[in-house]
């Protein structure tokens, strides 16, 4: 599902060139969960931007369901859904309003659907109190469950996450893990997930990749890990 090729990204700095992402290759296939960790400006997000059509690579190419991030971008968007660190949701709307604007900017058919919207949000482990709450008065992890929410809908294919349980609580991260988990192995979601928690990526993950100044130094699958080993991998590389 997400085939990555000699990926790079460069800029200029003070007349000499800084790569931000470094002939990165990588190759997820359908319903695999990848966790890729790495420490500050090891190049997570930036490969997460490229791949969004965000920014343009230097050089190299990455495939997403066969479309290429160089001339494909639309086409790509329709497949995938992005969850950042903070789903921003207008406060003063509900949570099912929200997946209604947010559906109707990609699928305007699927946001009249209002008994769609409400069983994508009771998926996405919404309470039924909470689909007519405003948003603002959501924790993080019930603005994390709309933008779960807005891929169900859409019937996404891919799930590309940076950083989605950075603070949650236990019980919020745990219960977004599982929820990661069920998308993947109940319905064949591909889920490519940056983030900074060891335990979530061995808990959920079905491979770990990671990261130092722009290349990927590592990839395994977590069968081969246990939670003590990953932590001196990780360190190690770090």
């Amino acid at each position: 599902m997400i085939q990555i090729q000699s990926l790079s990204k460069q800029y200029p700095s003070r007349g000499a060139t800084v790569s931000a992402v470094s002939d990165v290759s990588l190759s997820i296939p359908k319903g695999e969960i990848f966790c890729l960790l790495g420490g500050n400006g090891a190049g997570k997000s930036t490969l997460v931007n490229l791949l969004m059509g965000f920014l343009e690579p230097s050089s190299g190419d990455a495939r997403i369901d066969g479309e290429s991030i160089r001339d494909s971008i639309p086409a790509i968007r329709k497949k995938i859904t992005y969850i950042p660190d903070q789903v921003n949701l207008y406060p003063e709307l509900s949570g099912i309003e929200n997946l209604e604007y947010f559906l109707s900017l990609s699928s305007p058919e699927l946001a009249r659907d209002r008994d769609l919207l409400r069983r994508a949000l009771l998926a996405a482990g919404l309470d039924e109190k909470a689909l007519t709450r405003a948003t603002g008065e959501y924790s993080k992890g019930m603005r994390q469950k709309v933008g779960v929410a807005l891929s169900i809908a859409k019937k996404s294919k891919i799930l590309i996450l940076d950083e989605p349980t950075t603070g949650l609580d236990p019980e919020a991260s745990n219960d977004f893990a599982r929820l990661l988990t069920s998308r993947s192995r109940e319905e064949g979601v591909t889920i490519f997930m940056v983030t900074h928690d060891l335990f979530r990526a061995k808990q959920s993950g079905d491979r770990i990749g990671i990261m130092k100044s722009g290349r990927l130094v590592y990839d395994s699958s977590t069968r081969d890990l246990s939670h003590e080993s990953l932590e001196k991998i990780y360190l190690d590389y770090i």
